[in-house]
């Protein structure tokens, strides 16, 4: 069952998924052919009109149970373009729990992996102007126009076009590296689960909303039960699963709901301690309108599926590889 939807989210802006989403690289995004992949690696296109048709193309990469059981935590470059709607209308039900979880569980890592990699490269970046900016050497020209530009993505400042004054900079810099900073696999997978019900929920097929993001504007999903005491809020539809994903990562990263996550994180950092999913759940009280039920419900997810061991994944040297559905039930 999908979760209730969160009073904490709903106070996020359509313009800010927009920002988001300009933001991110074609190629990244998009699958269209003609992309150079990830880095410039090289794409291929695979269409599937059964999730059968994906496990060979995931034995090729040895992404398969029987790997991830022996201790290998390389995930390939794979990424679902699109949830069809044949996924909740029909094979959902036609298949088993265990093959459900694991096809959810595989599709949605790569992308949380990849937007994660994309965070991290702007992490690496604003790492290496801290050392060398200050009031007495503030950033310029392309330095200081990306600086800004992120300062607001990630909500700290309100103008992507105007940076504080030099005596602040070392205080917005150190605000930015609490914020610009991956969140664990086994956290995301969790959520994803939780929100979307597997991937099945009418949002998930409808606009590839896996973590039930409310917006304003006229856009978006519509509930079937809106309330209307809380205005004309949708739920934000998405051109690609991973789209979905780096949205609800911003969220996660910028949103003062999450200032709790934030600061723990920050804080096993600074101690050199591993950042567990299951650690940082605890902060996310305010996710949901359950409140620590809905974190005990992560917890549970994260138990049972064994996602612990998801965070010490990472993205392998391989080709990037757009998974298309196509057929019967792909749009």
């Amino acid at each position: 069952m999908v979760a209730p939807l969160h009073m904490a989210v709903a106070r996020r802006t359509a313009a800010t998924i927009v920002a988001l989403l300009l933001c991110c690289s074609l190629a990244a995004c998009t699958g269209n052919d003609g992309d150079d992949g990830d880095d410039g690696r090289p794409v291929e296109r695979f269409e599937f009109s059964s999730y059968t048709d994906v496990e060979p193309l995931l034995e090729r990469f040895n992404y398969t149970p029987e790997s991830w059981q022996a201790g290998v935590r390389e995930v390939p470059r794979i990424y679902l373009t699109d949830i069809p709607p044949r996924w909740r209308d029909r094979v959902s039900d036609e298949v088993s729990v265990q093959a459900k979880k694991r096809m959810f569980f595989r599709t949605l890592a790569p992308l949380v992996l990849r937007a994660n990699e994309l965070i991290l490269a702007d992490r690496k970046r604003l790492t290496t102007l801290s050392k060398s900016v200050s009031a007495k050497h503030p950033p310029a020209g392309e330095d200081r126009t990306w600086l800004a530009e992120i300062a607001a993505r990630y909500r700290v400042t309100d103008d992507p076009a105007i940076l504080p004054e030099p005596d602040a900079l070392d205080g917005l810099i150190k605000e930015l590296l609490t914020r610009v900073d991956s969140v664990p696999l086994s956290l995301v997978l969790a959520q994803g689960a939780e929100e979307s019900g597997w991937g099945t929920s009418r949002f998930a097929a409808q606009g590839n909303a896996l973590f039930g993001q409310w917006t304003w504007g006229g856009e978006g999903i519509k509930p079937e039960e809106q309330r209307d005491a809380l205005g004309d809020y949708r739920i934000a539809a998405f051109e690609t699963p991973l789209k979905s994903v780096m949205a609800y990562l911003l969220n996660l990263n910028s949103h003062r709901a999450y200032a709790d996550l934030r600061t723990r994180r920050a804080e096993l950092r600074r101690k050199g301690a591993r950042v567990s999913g299951f650690e940082l759940a605890k902060a996310l009280t305010r996710y949901s309108e359950r409140g620590e039920a809905y974190v005990v419900s992560l917890h549970d997810l994260m138990r049972i599926n064994h996602l612990d061991a998801a965070d010490d994944a990472h993205l392998g040297d391989t080709p990037t590889v757009y998974l298309v559905p196509v057929g019967p039930g792909a749009k």
